[in-house]
């Protein structure tokens, strides 16, 4: 959970200033000729949002927290980075969701049942990184727990996890190899170490594979 470049713009949201309008215009009343009343139409619900993985609950960043973009066609897409929370998964989302926490993980996936919220579009750059290049080509999976504490790397988890990470390299055409699937702590200028000495890459790198 990294803060981004401080050059790199946020999107901020425009959807605010629209509520008080929407809720106006929904009390309106049309007081034709003929003395009638008539309520002006509600507004549409808004749009539910589809999560690039099947598996996944839709549980979105603020858009404080990431870069709205255009991927594959704006960057290219060549790595998972493999993060480790830190937090549990509720403080996790909740944090991702803070809009002055400047960072952001496109997945979480929980330790006890491998459960997976999608935070922020595949498409879209996260702040997960702590390198603004290596944002722009990667997915960001968080995993919950603390780097210290193997406990928290289920079964359940390694399983949900790479399933997903298999998913995204056949999708994007990423190699599935130690290359290009990473940990935190491979990310050039980061000071951070997850997922730690206690993340199982044999067992891990087999399961992304289907071994």
């Amino acid at each position: 959970m990294e803060r981004p470049n401080s050059a790199v713009p946020s999107r901020r949201s425009l959807l605010r200033g629209g509520l008080g309008a929407a809720a106006t215009a929904g009390l309106a009343a049309d007081l034709s000729p003929g003395g009638a009343a008539r309520a002006a139409t509600p507004p549409a619900a808004p749009r539910a949002v589809t999560v690039d993985y099947p598996s996944a609950t839709w549980a979105p960043a603020s858009t404080a927290n990431y870069t709205a973009s255009s991927r594959p066609t704006s960057y290219p897409i060549q790595m998972v980075v493999i993060h480790v929370t830190q937090e549990t998964f509720a403080d996790t989302i909740s944090l991702f969701q803070d809009p002055a926490h400047a960072a952001a993980s496109h997945y979480v996936v929980r330790s006890a049942d491998g459960a997976i919220d999608q935070c922020v579009r595949e498409h879209d750059i996260a702040w997960h990184a702590g390198n603004w290049d290596y944002n722009t080509r990667s997915i960001g999976i968080e995993h919950e727990g603390w780097v210290d504490q193997p406990s928290y790397f289920t079964t359940a988890m390694y399983h949900a996890s790479a399933a997903l990470t298999a998913e995204i390299c056949d999708k994007y055409g990423i190699p599935k190899d130690r290359n290009h699937i990473i940990g935190h702590y491979q990310v050039p200028g980061t000071d951070h170490t997850d997922p730690g000495p206690n993340w199982d890459w044999v067992r891990y790198m087999r399961l992304v594979n289907g071994v």
